[in-house]
């Protein structure tokens, strides 16, 4: 399972990846400080798991998490942020994040949560998260993929909340 990890903080970066080494399967793509580089790391790398602040240099996580459903990327999205004010999580949760976790308080839920999307995450819906950005492109078979994902996904975050 690929891994982005989006904060404008390299401490934060850095104690994530360290939190995230030592699951089995994971495999840390690299992190990104700011919006553009997230989002060209999305698109070249193709995680499967996005972690991603809500405040970072130029364009806000926020809108990366736009981008990535208006491109309709199978990634899930955790927000983890320093701001876990209503508004904001009602927002995330409108435009499709998956989770959306205070850093201070919830941060060390991050290992256990892809540690449970890595192990209960079912084969085709691995391929399908695999595919490249050109094959992303929703056609028949990619848009019941997709569809399959967020049920899926819907699904998880009842079980683990």
């Amino acid at each position: 399972m690929k891994v982005l990890i989006v904060d404008d903080s390299k401490i934060v970066c850095k104690g994530l990846k360290q939190m995230l080494n030592n699951i089995a399967g994971v495999e840390i793509v690299g992190p990104a400080h700011n919006a553009e580089d997230a989002i060209t790391s999305i698109l070249e790398s193709t995680p499967d798991v996005v972690i991603l602040d809500i405040r970072l240099p130029g364009r806000s996580g926020i809108d990366v998490l736009k981008d990535i459903r208006k491109k309709k990327l199978s990634s899930w999205v955790i927000m983890l942020t320093n701001y876990p004010y209503p508004q904001y999580r009602k927002k995330c949760e409108e435009l499709g994040a998956d989770y959306f976790l205070d850093k201070v308080a919830e941060i060390e839920k991050i290992p256990k949560l892809i540690e449970e999307l890595a192990k209960n995450m079912p084969e085709n819906v691995k391929k399908a998260m695999k595919a490249s950005p050109k094959d992303k492109e929703i056609g028949n078979d990619q848009e019941k993929d997709h569809d399959t994902i967020l049920g899926i996904r819907r699904e998880h975050h009842q079980h683990l909340t």
